[in-house]
């Protein structure tokens, strides 16, 4: 692994002093390495953004930029593809070297240069970057595989639906009670299963950053009441109601985000409420903070099982389950979360053991631009 490294490893080298780019490039260069320099930060930004490098050897006395604000904004400023170690190079008496390292530099070496430690450094900050690259490929891949396997695994479940549908209008002939009941369970299982795909689908494509939002004005509390349209039947099922307690000017009130993402957001919290809710009600509640003008919050309330305290703080990670009798793929909340932070907004939860939960979703009018 070290050959290949070497062979095919590019190094950047930044420093004002001519002879100590000319002292470290005939010692890289020896071993076989690619280097290129710069010596100043504004000239190593731009290379850095030009190109793409394997190594940044960077000296932490430069005037006008030094090695501090160089890594602080390799770190949180440039939009690169891959990680970049850097090695910061320092005067033996140099103070706070902790601070270059705190900033997202990786080691440091003193000045002056030992021909074999700085080799070594090299070799290992190499092997590091090796290491990442290779874990990130295999995250990709996994990403990938997952996206294919639930693009396949969507079209015999939607064919199933379809087909079990057709049972169920008697399309294909009259069904004995017990064969209706057995086609209204396959049904249900397959839709369960069918939704869980769907789910995981749109989770890998928010994580493979494959995931466009569309933005426009949309009416919150149309949205609400629709998404409650659509779940009354199941909340009839067990005779709760939905309750909608919205103001009366929420009517006029409109947010800009992505409509499809919003629905599939509160459907899957008030279906939720729903699902672990056996007597009482689903509430949905609006509440304008007077001393924030930029943001809407929302509440889905329920008198259901509730969620015990050490689930709380994990129930918006991935693959999180409840201990309880209807524990789904643990990818639901987790989905919730995405789109909210995709909203740039915030979700938090308040739950009592046997007294229901109130999931409270902040979001602003209007995300701020990124660019």
């Amino acid at each position: 692994m070290i050959s290949k490294i070497k062979r095919t490893a590019k190094i950047l080298i930044v420093d004002d002093s001519p002879d100590n780019i000319f002292l470290v490039k005939t010692i890289l260069e020896a071993e076989g390495y690619t280097t290129s320099s710069a010596k100043n930060g504004a000239s190593a930004l731009s290379k850095l953004e030009a190109s793409a490098y394997d190594l940044v050897l960077l000296d932490l006395m430069m005037p006008d930029m030094d090695g501090y604000e160089v890594t602080r904004r390799i770190r949180n400023e440039l939009n690169l593809q891959q990680y970049i170690p850097i090695l910061l190079i320092t005067a033996h008496d140099t103070p706070n070297v902790a601070q270059g390292l705190d900033l997202g530099a990786d080691d440091f070496i003193g000045k002056p240069v030992s021909v074999d430690e700085l080799l070594a450094r090299v070799r290992s900050l190499l092997r590091l970057k090796h290491s990442i690259d290779e874990r990130d490929e295999i995250a990709l891949q996994r990403q990938d595989f997952v996206s294919r396997l639930t693009h396949d695994l969507r079209t015999p479940l939607v064919a199933a639906d379809r087909m079990l549908m057709l049972f169920q209008q008697g399309a294909l002939g009259d069904l004995s009670p017990q064969m209706q009941e057995a086609i209204t369970v396959m049904a249900r299982s397959n839709s369960n299963l069918l939704s869980m795909v769907n789910t995981l689908l749109e989770v890998y494509r928010f994580e493979a950053g494959r995931k466009t939002l569309v933005f426009q004005p949309v009416n919150i509390s149309q949205l609400l009441t629709e998404i409650s349209g659509e779940l009354t039947p199941l909340a009839q099922a067990k005779s709760l109601p939905i309750n909608l307690d919205l103001p009366d000017d929420l009517n006029t009130k409109t947010i800009i985000g992505d409509r499809l993402e919003l629905h599939r957001l509160f459907t899957n919290l008030i279906g939720n409420a729903i699902k672990f809710t056996n007597s009482g009600s689903v509430t949905l509640r609006f509440h304008s903070q007077s001393n924030i003008n930029d943001l809407i919050t929302i509440e889905i309330a329920d008198t259901g099982v509730g969620i015990p305290p050490q689930e709380q703080s994990t129930l918006f990670e991935r693959f999180r389950q409840g201990n309880h009798d209807f524990s789904g793929s643990g990818l639901g909340l987790y989905l919730v979360r995405l789109i909210i932070e995709a909203h740039q907004g915030k979700i938090s939860v308040n739950s009592e053991l046997g007294k229901g939960s109130i999931f409270i979703v902040n979001l602003p009018l209007q995300p701020k631009s990124n660019s």
